[in-house]
C-alpha cells in the first residue's frame, strides 16, 4: 500500500486532541446544536483597529514582496525595544528572528537545537506540540510535574533528579498553557542555578505574558544572571492583540545561534507576510490601552467562572494566575477526563478539552478557555450546572 510509504517519524506524530473536541462540536452543530466552544486558545475580541490600519497601509504602499528571512530590520528593532522595556531585557535586531507564529517558532528550536537521542525536560502538563515535536526529532521527552498541590510550581528536586547526560533542553512555558500558573520568581530563580550547573540550553515560551489576574507578576528566565547567553524566548501577538490568524511570532536569543534559526527558518516559511510584519510594528509601537482593556474583561470572566465552578457539584475549580484558561478538577465526578469532556459535550453541548490531551498529569481535569463572550460563559455554566443535576437524579 501506498500509504506504507509513510515516513516512521509520522508514527510519533498523534492528531492534536485539542482539534479532536473541535471536530466533535462541529458535528453536533452540523445536526442543529447550539455549541459554545471553550475548547480553542482563540480570543474572541477583534484584531485592535490600529493594527488593521497598520497592515493596510503596508499593502497600500506596496509592502507585498519578501522581507529578510529573519523579518524586517524596522519590526525585530521594534521587538528588540518591547523586550527592554517591558521584560528588562537587552537584545539586538540580529538577535530576533520573526516567525509564522509561535508555532513555527517551536517547530524551528527544536529542529536547530535537537539530535537523535537528545532529552527535553518538559513541563507535564504541556501544550501537546512540545510533546510531540521533539519525538519527531528523534530525541526523548522527560516530563516534570505541575501539580495543584504545588500550585502548579514545578518541584525543583524533581527537575535535578531528572537531569542526565544526554539531557540538553529544558522548556517553560509561564503563563503556562493549560493550567494558567505563573512561574514565581523563586521557582525560576532555581530553574536558573540548575540550568546553569548543568549547562542546559531553556525554552521559555511567554506568548501570555501580559494576560496576568490579582497583582501577578511575569518573570523572564533569560533577565537572571548568566542566563541569556543560554535561553530562547518565543513571544508572539496572538493572545495580547487577538491576532490568532494572523500568524506571527518571534524568537529572541543567545547571537551565536541565531544565525542558524535564521537559515532555517528561511528554509521552513522564506518569511512572514511583509504586511503582517507592518502591523506587528504597528502593534507594538502605537499601543494605548488596548490590551489592558482586553485583560480586564478576561478578569471578570475569570472571577465568575472561578465561583460559579466551585459551586457545582463535583468540580472544583483552581485560580488560574495568567493566560485565559482554567484547569477545571473532575475527579469529583468520578470519570476520567475523556469522558467527562464527551459528557459536557453531548450533555450540555459545552466543548471542553480532555485534561490527559495535556500529559499524565493532566488526568482528572478540563481545560477550559474563557477567551469567548460573557454571555457565553454564563450560559456554560448554566449548561453544566443543569447537566450534572440531571446525572445525579439518574444515578439516585
Amino acid at each position: 500500500m501506498l500509504i506504507d510509504k509513510l515516513s516512521k517519524r509520522m508514527s510519533a506524530f498523534p492528531p492534536s486532541g485539542i482539534r479532536k473536541v473541535s471536530f466533535a462540536a462541529a458535528d453536533l452543530e452540523a445536526q442543529g446544536h447550539s455549541i459554545i466552544h471553550m475548547e480553542m486558545g482563540m480570543p474572541d475580541f477583534d484584531t485592535p483597529e490600529y493594527i488593521k490600519a497598520g497592515c493596510i497601509r503596508g499593502i497600500q504602499d506596496g509592502h507585498v514582496y519578501y522581507t529578510a528571512s529573519a523579518g524586517k530590520q524596522e519590526l525585530r528593532q521594534a521587538i528588540a525595544d518591547k523586550l527592554q522595556r517591558e521584560n528588562s531585557l537587552s537584545y539586538t535586531a540580529d538577535e530576533i528572528v520573526t516567525t509564522i507564529g509561535v508555532s513555527a517558532a517551536i517547530f524551528a528550536m527544536f529542529t536547530a537545537l535537537l539530535d537523535e537521542g537528545d532529552e527535553v525536560l518538559l513541563p507535564d502538563p504541556v501544550y501537546p506540540p512540545y510533546r510531540s515535536l521533539p519525538v519527531m526529532m528523534g530525541a526523548r521527552t522527560v516530563s516534570y510535574a505541575l501539580l495543584e498541590k504545588n500550585d502548579f510550581q514545578p518541584d525543583l528536586d524533581e527537575i535535578e533528579r531528572k537531569i542526565t547526560a544526554r539531557t540538553k533542553v529544558l522548556v517553560l512555558l509561564s503563563p503556562s498553557n493549560p493550567v494558567g500558573s505563573v512561574l514565581t520568581y523563586r521557582s525560576l530563580e532555581g530553574i536558573a542555578k540548575i540550568a546553569i550547573q548543568h549547562d542546559l540550553l531553556v525554552i521559555t515560551d511567554e506568548i501570555y505574558e501580559r494576560i496576568l489576574y490579582d497583582g501577578a507578576v511575569h518573570y523572564s528566565i533569560a533577565t537572571f544572571p548568566g542566563m541569556k547567553e543560554r535561553t530562547f524566548v518565543l513571544n508572539g501577538y496572538s493572545k495580547t492583540y487577538a491576532m490568532t490568524g494572523w500568524r506571527l511570532g518571534y524568537i529572541a536569543g543567545p547571537a551565536e545561534f541565531m544565525p542558524y534559526i535564521y537559515s532555517l527558518h528561511g528554509h521552513m516559511n522564506t518569511c512572514a507576510a511583509s504586511f503582517i510584519q507592518d502591523a506587528g510594528i504597528t502593534a507594538l509601537t502605537e499601543e494605548h490601552d488596548e490590551v489592558q482593556r482586553m485583560v480586564t474583561a478576561y478578569q471578570q470572566r475569570k472571577d465568575y467562572l472561578v465561583q460559579m465552578l466551585n459551586a457545582m457539584d463535583g468540580l472544583s475549580c483552581p485560580n488560574p494566575k495568567g493566560a485565559f484558561y482554567i484547569f477545571l478538577n473532575i475527579t469529583g465526578l468520578g470519570m476520567n477526563s475523556v469522558k467527562a469532556a464527551d459528557f459536557f459535550l453531548n450533555q450540555a453541548h459545552v466543548a471542553l478539552v480532555p485534561g490527559s490531551v495535556f500529559g499524565q498529569n493532566g488526568e482528572g481535569y478540563l481545560r477550559m478557555s474563557f477567551a469567548c463572550s460573557m454571555e457565553e460563559i454564563v450560559e456554560a455554566c448554566r449548561r453544566m450546572k443543569k447537566a450534572i443535576e440531571q446525572r445525579n437524579r439518574n444515578t439516585i
